[in-house]
């Protein structure tokens, strides 16, 4: 949200609002019609075709008519006004969620006499209008951005010589309307362009542009483009047709995978109401709809023109539960409409509680009454009884929110303090008003003061302002001073349906504590970069500039908290790969970074100016605000753009003044904080590769020697017996079939147990089916943790609860002693309460491959401290069995010994051989030396392999 930027008729705050200017001097613009030089009042004019439109911030103007498409100017529609829109042409260009819009018009008065051209468009009210250009019969206006007070006085010495527009504003509701009204003579021809910025907001899954196309006569060349270009690739984009049947089919979408382009293109046919109607039926919403590819639930880090974006909106993982208070205002003003659709809304809202979730509901006039004292859950019966009391509530009286906020406070406060809700759900207060509050405690900053006072730091306050008799300010301040956020409510429209998707933006929340950190000595200007929550369907933010080292990647860690566990996640990224592939890229913005990062630091400090608690400290943040808007050419609420003819004789103002009832943008006030977090596999399972740049670098150098030996089961699959009391290795093979599952470790006195299941290769090799491990189980049943990694993916499930992560991630994940480590594209570790650890490694094999699959191996050191009743496959080596070799002799091959193994008290014939350990080099591996034991180990494992196939994946082996 923030405050109306107004441009002679804009008004750019959270409300819509537009100003009219009229140019007062007729005889100041050119009539083509003379054919002569003529001088009236203090401009000249000449018979010259215009000059070319100049601005003098190049980087933010863009033609988007070809020579062509001006040539053909002349086509005439009849309008019976004498106002010909000739074009009408709007390109947007969204790079990496960051829009750059660009709207040109180019108008003719062909009527016989003066009259008013008006140029009105509407904004999104979150983005930045960054320029303005005009230019009528070749008097060429250009706007630039200054500091509001530096901009007033020029436009008032220009206002004292008559040579200023004057300014009217009106609100509407949910777009910021640009509007500027031109008088001017007969013939007269006018261009019209402006320029927008902004970030495209992730909500409930889509990100969305919306262009509100109003016309207003039929144009000769009407043509809307929209260029998406997202690095990642893009899951999805539609176009959903809002404009009425009438253009169904009309809206072209193609794309890419990281490239779409949706193009509206009606010709003057199509855009008539009716076949022989003069007027256009273009009126209305233009809505792009699109998503990203994700992969990496670590996020999207990207690196473009010496700065970083970093997107964050990790998938696949389960809500948090949640406890929510309903505030809900019930005073007089709220009789009528405003109370049927909340009711309605919170028939809805009420349902979709989920069974571990606890609620209750605080209705407040000059009293306040609370359907429970306590919360409850979120079972059908109470909910049921929640409706009924919603249903049977009478609006009267007047507004008591400080007593109704409090209460709701104290409710959440007990809950915890006696343990009735889960200490990792996330508490959350969502109040509904649509006035000023009017008994009790009436001073706003005392509220304020009062509020923040009471509410922990586990505690969300969401705050929705109902119509405009609010002060919308107020609730904005008071919600992000609480990890919230506000949003106003349109009474006069849909307001059920408002607040019902408010509510799905934060039913699912699925993070909590959320920060993410990059190396101190590689960023700098990081925005905020700690987040109380994340919800399902949204995106977190980060910003900053990078430091000019010459590093090639950038890396960053993101620590947060689960349902069940804490993670901790990486993202890395090429420093100048983006940058080449955007200089290769058409309908793109380059400086998406560097604006993307103003954009949100401005916000930021809007936010935190509305907290400032003292003048000094709001004068301060106010100073970065205006030298920030000033480089980047935004019209913020402490900037204003000045527009001025060339000669510099005419001015005018685009301002921004405040409205005290709105809000100014959301987010919060937290600028955040940097830290060095890492990866951090047991030391057994690292691999010593070099150690990254100091840019790229997190955490202290963690790479050791590896252990000579390891017991360790890889290929198809070969098993590795490593014996540390008698220092040497035996191999065993196991050929079983693609289906079966192979019990390795089984302890059922520490409640872990690991399986493995088989998979086939494509074909038959010589009449045999080699098999591989394709999924691997972890699971830990005193933790009821199971973990099972595939080729694919990786699972973690704690009792109810299910993460789902890629192989294309890096991170961490704890939960009551079990750690999960993730490498990407290397392999996964899981340790068990520092006392076991196993390594799951991936081998990936060429796709065409004609027989090989992907698959694992699986590693384990000796030093496991499992308990005496520990088995499987390689946990009954963990009490190391008496060996004895003798009788060394030559084989068949003189590279091959062979010899007779002595071992539980069987003799057997054993071949010197070697097989592959992977963990140094993942390609050709490390030859390890051992005795090769035939058919299936027999004779050395206990029993026979059949007696380890086991039915689940979470199976503990079943000893007779």
């Amino acid at each position: 949200m923030r405050h109306l930027v107004c441009f002679i008729g804009l008004l750019f705050v959270s409300k819509a609002s537009s100003l009219d200017f009229f140019v007062e001097e007729i005889g100041d613009f050119y009539d083509p019609r003379l054919g002569q030089d003529e001088e009236q009042g203090n401009i000249k004019t000449s018979g010259q075709s215009p000059p070319k439109l100049i601005n003098r911030y190049e980087r933010n103007r863009r033609s988007i008519f070809t020579a062509d498409e001006v040539e053909n100017e002349e086509v005439e529609v009849e309008t019976g006004d004498g106002i010909h829109i000739h074009s009408y042409k709007v390109e947007a260009r969204i790079t990496s969620r960051f829009a750059h819009t660009t709207i040109c018009s180019r108008v003719v008065n062909t009527a016989q006499h003066a009259q008013s051209v008006v140029f009105n468009v509407q904004i999104p009210k979150s983005a930045f209008i960054s320029n303005f250009t005009m230019d009528v019969n070749g008097i060429t206006f250009i706007g630039s951005v200054k500091e509001k007070t530096v901009a007033r006085s020029l436009y008032a010495k220009a206002r004292a010589r008559g040579k200023a527009a004057g300014i009217v504003r009106t609100n509407s509701n949910d777009m910021e309307t640009f509007k500027t009204e031109v008088h001017v003579p007969e013939g007269s021809k006018i261009q019209f362009e402006i320029h927008y910025q902004g970030m495209m907001q992730r909500k409930l899954g889509v990100y969305e542009y919306n262009l509100n196309l109003q016309p207003g006569k039929l144009v000769p060349q009407f043509q809307v483009d929209v260029y998406i270009y997202e690095p990642k690739g893009i899951a999805f984009v539609r176009a959903p047709n809002f404009l009425g049947e009438h253009f169904e089919g009309l809206i072209k979408v193609t794309n890419s995978n990281q490239k779409a382009h949706v193009c509206f293109k009606p010709t003057l046919h199509q855009q008539r109401k009716c076949h022989n109607c003069s007027s256009t039926a273009v009126d209305g919403d233009f809505t792009v709809q699109y998503d990203v590819s994700r992969e990496n639930n670590g996020g999207d880090l990207q690196v473009s023109d010496g700065y970083f974006v970093h997107f964050f909106a990790p998938i696949n993982l389960s809500p948090l539960p949640k406890n929510i208070i309903f505030v809900i205002d019930v005073s007089g003003s709220m009789w009528g409409l405003k109370m049927k659709q909340t009711v309605q809304a919170m028939q809805t809202i009420l349902d979709d509680l989920g069974h571990d979730d606890f609620f209750s509901i605080i209705d407040f006039n000059h009293n306040v009454r609370c359907w429970s004292d306590e919360l409850v859950p979120a079972t059908s019966i109470q909910t049921s009884e929640a409706k009924k009391y919603i249903q049977e509530i009478q609006p009267n009286g007047g507004t008591n929110i400080n007593e109704a906020l409090l209460r709701a406070t104290h409710m959440l406060s007990n809950a915890m303090n006696y343990g009735v809700i889960d200490p990792r759900s996330v508490s959350m207060i969502i109040l509904v008003s649509d006035g000023d509050p009017t008994v009790g405690e009436i001073k706003l900053s005392a509220i304020q003061k009062n509020v923040k006072k009471r509410m922990r730091d586990e505690f969300s306050l969401f705050s929705l302002g109902m119509g405009f008799d609010v002060d919308y300010d107020f609730l904005e301040r008071i919600a992000l001073e609480n990890r919230g956020m506000a949003q106003r409510i349109y009474a006069n429209q849909n307001a059920s349906q408002q607040l019902k998707d408010f509510y799905q933006q934060v039913s699912s929340p699925l993070l909590r504590k959320i920060l993410i950190e990059y190396p101190d000595e590689a960023v700098t200007d990081v925005t905020q970069n700690s987040f109380d929550k994340y919800f399902s369907g949204s995106e977190l933010v980060v910003a900053g500039r990078v430091e000019p080292h010459g590093y090639s990647v950038l890396q960053s860690v993101i620590t947060a908290s689960s349902g069940t566990m804490d993670l901790s996640l990486q993202a890395v990224a090429d420093v100048h790969e983006l940058d080449e592939i955007l200089a290769l890229q058409k309908y793109v913005n380059p400086g998406f970074a560097r604006q993307l990062w103003a954009y949100i630091t401005i916000n930021q400090l809007l936010a935190e100016r509305s907290l400032a608690s003292t003048a000094a400290k709001k004068r301060k943040i106010t100073q970065r605000i205006v030298s920030m808007s000033l480089q980047h050419q935004f019209v913020t609420p402490m900037t204003a753009m000045l527009v001025e003819s060339e000669s510099g004789d005419e001015r005018l103002l685009a301002d921004s003044p405040k409205d005290p009832k709105q809000g100014c943008c959301s987010g919060s006030s937290v600028m955040g904080r940097k830290g060095s977090l890492t990866y951090n596999p047991p030391p057994w399972a690292q691999f010593p590769t070099a150690q990254p740049t100091a840019l790229a670098q997190i955490g202290p150098d963690l790479v050791e020697a590896l252990p000579n030996h390891i017991t360790l089961v890889e290929n198809d699959p070969h098993f590795i017996i490593h014996l540390p009391k008698s220092k040497q290795d035996i191999c065993f093979n196991i050929d079983s079939e693609p289906g079966k599952i192979l019990n390795l470790v089984s302890d059922p006195d520490l409640g872990v147990v690991v399986n493995g299941q088989l998979i086939g290769a494509k074909k038959l090799e010589e009449t045999k089916m080699s098999t591989f491990f394709g999924t691997i189980a972890i699971y830990c049943r005193k933790q009821d943790m199971k973990v099972e990694i595939s080729t694919e993916h990786i699972s973690v499930t704690n009792g109810k609860y299910a993460h789902l992560f890629s192989w294309e991630e890096t991170g961490n994940m704890t939960q009551n002693g079990v750690k999960i480590s993730i490498k990407k594209d290397t392999h996964v570790t899981v340790s068990v309460n520092e006392k076991i650890s196993f390594m799951v490694l991936l081998h990936r094999v060429w796709k065409k491959h004609p027989v090989n699959v992907d698959f694992l191996g699986v590693y384990t050191p000796h030093t496991n401290m499992f308990s005496p009743e520990v088995h499987g496959l390689l946990g009954q080596f963990f009490s190391e069995p008496e060996v004895k070799v003798f009788n060394v002799h030559p084989g068949s091959d003189p590279k091959k010994p062979e010899a007779t193994m002595e071992v539980k008290g069987h003799k057997l014939a054993v071949t010197r051989g070697w097989q592959k350990d992977y963990r140094t080099d993942k390609v050709y591996g490390t030859n390890v030396y051992c005795w090769f034991i035939h058919n299936s180990g027999k004779g050395f494992i206990d029993g026979h392999y059949k007696d380890y196939i086991v039915p689940h994946l979470d199976s503990f082996l079943q000893r007779s």
